[in-house]
């Protein structure tokens, strides 16, 4: 399972050459290993920034592929080299587009501890247990129904289990191979999931208006119909409040962690 990779997207528009090391050339190397050393399943982190500026939502795995940032690039080059090293030799893959992960392990184990991170969930929940004094907000003019940008938020967890439904299928497949979304199917704005903050932590969490980023689509959200078809999973914490719950206990784990 190949996790690694650089991921925040207007780093990557300022330094795309990174990404392109980091994500790509770096998995070139990993697949040449995984060939000579006999490896026959491959699951790989990739992305809904593979997909153009949706001309509908959600988007399908079958829309069209046309990256609006060099991190979406960066994991759709990747995508090839994997589907062409298996069209070549014994292994088979299921490339899992992620949309937005959030939240944390239920149990408390485990968690974004990135630091600097750029994920809404993970700064909102650094806001209200006061490691940052606001969240900005990205842009406010899209064309979305509160004009800031809409996304599908999954829960790590579910994410988890679906990295363990896809290899046992790749092991009792053995030749056929995946690439699938992971999402909800449903998606949030901005200002829902700052609500949503708002109503966990009984706080209002300031937020500070700025312009749009680059490389930012208005909404990206999953239609996870092929998911459910092909694996036996469903999502069990695809609630925005669980979500947010989960992610604002973790974050309270490492402020007890740091005193």
């Amino acid at each position: 399972m190949h996790f690694a990779g650089s991921v925040v997207v207007p780093e990557s528009v300022s330094d795309s050459l990174k990404y392109y090391r980091s994500n790509t050339a770096a998995t070139r190397a990993l697949l040449e290993s995984a060939v000579v050393e006999g490896v026959p399943h491959f699951i790989f982190s990739s992305t809904a920034a593979t997909y153009s500026t949706p001309v509908k939502v959600p988007v399908v795995e079958t829309d069209p592929t046309v990256p609006i940032n060099p991190y979406g690039m960066s994991k759709l080059m990747t995508e090839a080299m994997i589907r062409d090293v298996a069209a070549a030799h014994p292994i088979n893959y299921c490339a899992l587009r992620y949309f937005n992960v959030a939240g944390a392990d239920p149990q408390g184990r485990s968690g974004q501890s990135t630091v600097g991170a750029t994920h809404l969930i993970k700064i909102a929940v650094e806001a209200a247990t006061g490691k940052r004094d606001a969240v900005s907000v990205f842009g406010t003019d899209f064309d979305t129904p509160d004009g800031t940008g809409v996304r599908d938020y999954i829960h790590v967890h579910d994410l988890a289990a679906a990295h363990v439904a896809a290899l046992e299928l790749l092991v009792a497949e053995l030749t056929k191979s995946h690439t699938l979304n992971a999402g909800y199917n449903r998606g949030f704005s901005v200002n829902e999931v700052l609500d949503a903050v708002d109503r966990v932590t009984n706080l209002t969490i300031q937020r500070r208006h700025e312009r749009r980023r680059a490389g930012d689509p208005a909404a990206l959200v999953a239609d996870n119909s092929a998911i459910l078809a092909t694996l036996p999973w469903r999502p069990q914490r695809d609630d925005l409040d669980t979500i947010v719950r989960d992610a604002l206990a973790w974050e309270r784990v490492l402020a007890e962690r740091a005193r």
